[in-house]
């Protein structure tokens, strides 16, 4: 088995859900969440079909994100496996109502390297931040 490394295209301002799943129904799925889910959210979604004619199943309603989404799964090439490009939305905006598809697994990429690990300073904003935006009281 060669194991390869690839790089996943995330456009500015772009968030990036990767996911898992058994059924190409769940490209009209996800297509369906999205797009109830945030006004004015802006997405690609691609799918790799791991049976039958085994194509890369592309849906959304921005072209730029969709193209990026299917170069995406190009460079996965993984069967059964699905990534979603985002803007004008977050992760956190959607991840529950995708996470309802029965057959879906998630993990979601966004954002910078690690540049260290939290201190007593860091805890104190993230836990102000979260109450500050009604996350947590």
């Amino acid at each position: 088995m060669e194991l390869k490394v690839e790089r996943l295209l995330i456009p500015e301002g772009a968030n990036l859900i990767l996911g898992q799943s058994h059924f190409i129904k769940t490209v009209e799925d996800l297509y369906e969440i999205l797009v109830s889910g945030v006004p004015g959210i802006k997405f690609g979604l691609a799918f790799c079909e791991s049976s039958g004619d085994c194509l890369i199943r592309v849906e959304g309603n921005d072209q730029a994100l969709m193209a990026a989404a299917t170069e995406n799964a190009r460079r996965l090439a993984a069967g059964h496996t699905f990534n979603i490009l985002l803007q004008n939305a977050f992760p956190i905006n959607v991840l529950n109502a995708i996470k309802q598809c029965p057959e879906v697994c998630l993990g979601v990429i966004d954002g910078l390297r690690p540049q260290g690990v939290e201190g007593p300073e860091g805890k104190s904003w993230r836990q102000e931040i979260l109450r500050k935006l009604a996350y947590k009281k």
